[in-house]
């Protein structure tokens, strides 16, 4: 397998409150725009040409990765014109496929960080003969993902809505979001309509007699659709939970990039990021956060599983924990900020002027 469809968007603009100006797959993670890490996989895994197919703010993605040359790919893009869904989007791009009708080739999805083992769902697609495989993975709580069960050689028996009662957990597997289609089956996808590859596309193969084969791989699987679980990404790749080899240095408990300015008694734990050209202040203690370019953290500032935005800047003394800082803004000394609390681009926050804390 040589090729890849790689899906840009749709859930990714959850993100955009705090970068309004770049989509969610090139806010750094880890140091380097997130897509960065999922090109970097596919090239390992063998990959050579990929074709990303994007759904807003295509503009961004190709003057950063060019032809892809630089990570030993041949990058084409494909931009819709309007929301096609997941099935739309890997049948809108089949004319800038090279494979040929029974060759496999390899989707994933840009709002998934994994540790799959890609060439083992390959080579699972291709000794079972299937006509498209799936990467399942297992979820303690499966209430909230449609449910894929499997028989006693792997084989997709059904896809199940999201549950309701416990009656209706026949199984913890679910979706997680790659795969490998032999490529005639992607021609059989409706063009130039929405479609969804769960709702549709699926469903209709298995009940037209179609194989298709499921993987578990549970080593490790995070959606990144939200602000705290992209900053909790982020420090997994940092501390080597999660494999990636574009990561700019060894693992380890931070990721200082090399223009940031750090104050020697600055403490910085559970895989923070510090983007270039970021000062951290004296005292201050930074915990399982990306703190992106520009941004400044004043001294004694206290900030844990939080996302800063680029050219940010938080007060002398500031908590913050489990906040979104948006690009710009200014949150003043002495506030307290917790429990998911968002400030918007360019906002201003004074000094002294928010409590999160109980008055016990």
């Amino acid at each position: 397998m040589t090729e890849a469809i790689l899906l840009v968007g749709g859930k990714g603009t959850r993100l955009r409150p705090l970068t309004v100006h770049t989509p969610k797959p090139m806010v750094p993670a880890a140091g380097v725009p997130f897509l960065t890490h999922q090109l970097a996989r596919a090239r390992a895994a063998g990959v050579e040409h990929i074709v990303l197919a994007t759904s807003y703010l295509a503009e961004v993605f190709e003057p950063y990765f060019g032809d892809g040359s630089e990570l030993g790919l041949h990058l084409e893009y494909v931009t819709e014109n309007e929301p096609l869904g997941t099935g739309g989007a890997i049948r809108n791009v089949t004319s800038r496929l090279r494979s040929g009708p029974d060759e496999p080739v390899l989707i994933f999805n840009g709002d998934i960080l994994t540790g799959l083992d890609i060439e083992a769902l390959v080579s699972t697609h291709q000794s079972s003969g299937a006509d498209v495989s799936l990467h399942l993975t297992r979820v303690e709580d499966p209430r909230a993902f449609g449910l894929v069960p499997t028989d006693s050689t792997g084989r997709v028996t059904a896809f199940l809505e999201k549950p309701q009662t416990p009656e209706e957990i026949v199984t913890d597997q679910i979706n997680a979001g790659a795969y490998v289609f032999r490529r005639s089956v992607i021609d059989t996808i409706p063009a130039g309509r929405p479609v969804s590859v769960e709702r549709e596309t699926f469903p209709g193969l298995l009940s037209s007699g179609a194989h298709l084969q499921g993987m578990v791989d549970s080593t490790y699987w995070l959606d990144l659709g939200t602000p705290q679980a992209f900053v909790r990404g982020s420090a997994d790749l940092v501390m080597g939970r999660a494999p990636s080899p574009a990561v700019p240095g060894r693992c380890g408990d931070r990721l200082v990039l090399p223009t940031a300015s750090v104050a020697t008694d600055a403490k910085l734990t559970g895989g923070t990021v510090v983007g270039d050209g970021v000062i951290v202040g004296e005292g201050a203690r930074i915990d399982g956060s990306a703190v992106l370019t520009g941004a400044v953290i004043g001294a004694g500032a206290v900030i844990s599983d939080s996302l800063i935005g680029a050219g940010a800047r938080v007060g002398d003394r500031t908590v913050l924990s489990g906040a979104v800082v948006g690009d710009g803004a200014t949150v003043g000394a002495d506030n307290e900020l917790r429990d998911g609390v968002r400030v918007w681009c360019g906002a201003s926050i004074p000094d002294a002027a928010i409590r999160f804390s109980s008055d016990q």
